[in-house]
């Protein structure tokens, strides 16, 4: 399952980057954990457990940095027990204003598969809806103050 959303925020192309990247556990509805577990100097390799929470369900993700190239890409890639995504953002300044664009996929694990195939329509809105609340949170963090003065 492939999805795509944008926001424009009213924030300098570094900052976003910065802040997004560095901060996942602050702006993110769904992860209540982000934390490094081996820090690459280019930023690709970068290895770090992700958990999140929804309706009341834990799951845990081992998460590598695959793609890092500030201020403009960063991607990483999450292996759970039940499905993996893959997610990169790209950044786009627009003269101190920036455009982030999410694309992820979910690939199912196990008995999972069958329900994507017959219940993936719901899930694809279901999964839109919460990809707009967080990049919307997101967009008002940052413009709220918050990253302001942090170094990438």
């Amino acid at each position: 399952m492939n999805q795509q959303v944008t926001v424009q925020i009213d924030r300098p192309i570094d900052e976003v980057f910065e802040y997004t990247n560095n901060h996942v556990a602050e702006w993110s509805k769904a992860v209540v954990e982000n934390e490094v577990i081996e820090e690459k100097p280019e930023g690709v390799g970068t290895t770090f457990l992700c958990v999140t929470e929804d309706h009341g369900r834990r799951m845990e993700f081992q998460g590598v940095v695959t793609r890092h190239e500030p201020p403009r890409v960063s991607a990483i890639h999450l292996a759970g027990s039940s499905f993996d995504i893959d997610a990169e953002y790209v950044f786009e300044d627009l003269g101190g204003r920036t455009r982030v664009t999410q694309q992820s996929s979910v690939a199912p694990k196990g008995l999972l598969k069958v329900f994507f195939f017959l219940f993936g329509w719901m899930m694809y809105k279901a999964g839109c809806k919460a990809q707009e609340d967080e990049l919307d949170n997101l967009k008002r963090l940052l413009e709220e103050g918050a990253g302001q003065g942090e170094k990438a």
